[in-house]
């Protein structure tokens, strides 16, 4: 029986002599030993072309093909680390990606050479795969093959950047040592063995796809099929085609899989499992009956500072158990968070007092950010590792989501989560997608706004609230955002630091309940700017308002499932003004 690898660079080099069929992209496919031999060649060419004296940092700007895991398993033998580059950035943001984490090799593709116009890139040598200068670099390396040796836990391997739902990103490091360790320990949670193949049809920039869908299977030496760009449509054939047993998903993936037609076959599919986070409950529990297939919900910082895993007899809406050292704490005083407490309609009685922020005190994975010590201060402090994240826990230790820092909404003097606010409105029968947050209130403290994908009535939606039992009497939206689909970030979260500066000045159609009124109207440009007016007597700023359309526009059901399965299609919402593409199909 082989011992536990300690390195990702172990766990490539055991893979050479395995002949089966192991890496998919489209129609190509590689064993794992051929897998294994291309990692050996580009990590013998990057020993060549990176200078003695340089940071080893190699720049991914790919989608999913071939060449990204044949890269990370490269850095792993040549001890080098890979920054996956977004490649939704654009011009200074981008070149800031690429220069701040220091890579002196960039490997692209044709498709993305646009965005690198113009781009001020001193000391970078671009590598591009897919052409013959590229195949010519190589060919001289053909013969290597992986050597583990003198790879060590320590090393750095990951430099990925935060999704920049909430703020601008920050470079989280992962070292060989911690991603061999994670690979591991979720093969085992989840039994992945030799014969299970993962599907990674997140962006492999990201943490997710790597650590919970690559690392897992190269741990296993289970098969690895590749999406190049996340597809809704193309989700359920690709699971068939290629036997996927196991996906990661993250923020509205789920969401976009659900807007596609049902077929009477849907639960005809290999798949037994899907992990990630942020798909709700009520779209859990919907893929579940649609699919047969159980998502497993799971929290974990991007950075790794503290994870939440689910374990059976977890409650509903609970994200899992606390283990020794999760603790939720009350950002302004240090003190522990008095647990939740519930009344018969499962209603959140002392919201104001149990929700504060999760804390690990216990021992943290985290490794820190490349060189941005004021990041590592935010969450290391006062002797524990601070998520930025909300959350309440139970009598019995079960912790629940409540969003981000950033989510928090004060209204009335009354705290609020805009996690559990979602939560209700999703069961609205036009919702596909809902997200909740603050906009300023014109005299003091927050206001309640959402943005809903899908159909809107304001007759149904406000007879919906009344019908809530869970609603509290602070959480009813003050104002409703209607659009064709949600604006996210690369990974799929929802983008809410769009939709907060935004707020009511945004060209969709927006609905709102004005103080001591019942029903909800469609806000008109004189409501506009008498709120803009209120709240510069007030001293509040808000966005410029945007050029409206002269008309807004009402989208029945098939127009927003069209508007899910498009892929940057022209829009009139403010999403589409956003260089992220959006969700494939």
């Amino acid at each position: 029986m082989e011992s536990e690898a300690r390195t990702v660079a172990e766990l490539v080099a055991r893979r050479w002599g395995d002949h089966r069929p192991g890496l998919w992209c489209g129609e190509s496919v590689l064993t794992h030993h051929e897998a294994a031999a291309g990692a050996a060649a580009r990590a013998a060419l990057l020993a060549d072309l990176l200078p003695r004296d340089a940071v080893p940092h190699v720049g991914v700007l790919l989608d999913n093909t071939l060449e990204y895991p044949l890269w990370l398993s490269a850095a792993a033998l040549a001890r080098a680390a890979v920054a996956g580059i977004n490649p939704t950035r654009r011009g200074a943001e981008l070149a800031r990606d690429i220069l701040h984490t220091e890579c002196r090799i960039l490997v692209t593709e044709r498709t993305h050479l646009p965005l690198l116009d113009g781009l001020d890139l001193p000391g970078v040598h671009l590598l591009v795969t897919g052409t013959r200068e590229y195949d010519d670099l190589l060919a001289p390396y053909a013969g290597a093959r992986p050597d583990a040796s003198r790879a060590t836990p320590a090393d750095r391997l990951l430099l990925y950047f935060t999704s920049g739902s909430t703020g601008a990103p920050k470079a989280a490091l992962c070292s060989q040592g911690r991603l061999a360790a994670a690979g591991g320990s979720l093969a085992g949670q989840f039994s992945v063995g030799p014969d299970d193949v993962h599907y990674v049809c997140m962006p492999m920039f990201h943490g997710n796809a790597v650590i919970a869908d690559w690392a897992p299977a190269l741990h296993a030496g289970a098969g690895v099929a590749l999406r190049r760009r996340f597809s809704a449509s193309r989700f359920l054939a690709d699971v068939r085609e290629h036997g996927a047993t196991y996906f990661t998903y993250v923020g509205r993936a789920v969401q976009y899989v659900l807007a596609t037609e049902p077929r009477p076959d849907d639960r005809d599919n290999p798949l037994r499992l899907g992990f990630g986070t942020e798909a709700g409950a009520v779209d859990a529990a919907a893929f579940e009956r649609r699919f047969g297939v159980r998502l497993v919900e799971g929290y974990g910082s991007s950075e790794g500072g503290a994870a939440i895993q689910w374990r059976p007899g977890t409650p509903p809406g609970a994200v899992g158990p606390a283990v020794p050292g999760l603790v939720v704490l009350d950002p302004e005083t240090g003190n522990e968070c008095p647990p939740a407490v519930f009344d018969p309609a499962g209603r959140l009685r002392n919201g104001d007092a149990a929700i504060g922020e999760l804390v690990n005190r216990g021992p943290s994975p985290f490794e820190g950010y490349w060189r941005n010590p004021a990041a590592e201060a935010e969450r290391r402090h006062d002797g524990g590792y601070w998520t930025g994240d909300l959350f309440y826990r139970d009598t019995d230790g079960y912790l629940y989501f409540a969003g981000r820092t950033d989510d928090r909404l004060r209204v009335d003097s009354e705290n609020l989560a805009a996690a559990m606010i979602e939560n209700i409105l999703a069961r609205y029968e036009g919702a596909l997608a809902v997200a909740v947050y603050a906009v300023p209130d014109p005299v003091t403290g927050d206001q309640v706004m959402a943005a809903l994908a899908g159909t809107f009535d304001p007759a149904s939606f406000a007879a919906f609230l009344d019908a809530q039992p869970d609603l509290g009497t602070k959480m009813a939206p003050r104002f409703i955002r209607v659009l064709d689909r949600m604006p996210v970030t690369a990974t799929n979260k929802i983008h809410r630091a769009r939709l907060r500066k935004e707020g009511v000045t945004c060209t969709d159609p927006v609905w709102w309940c004005p103080p001591g009124e019942k029903e909800y109207r469609e806000l008109t440009e004189a409501d506009r700017v008498r709120l803009i007016s209120e709240y510069g007597v007030r001293g509040v700023r808000v966005a410029e308002p945007p050029q409206r359309a002269a008309k807004s526009r009402r989208h029945d059901d098939g127009e927003v499932v069209r508007a899910f399965r498009e892929h940057a299609s022209p829009s009139t919402s403010c999403a589409a003004r956003d260089s992220n593409p959006g969700p494939a199909d």
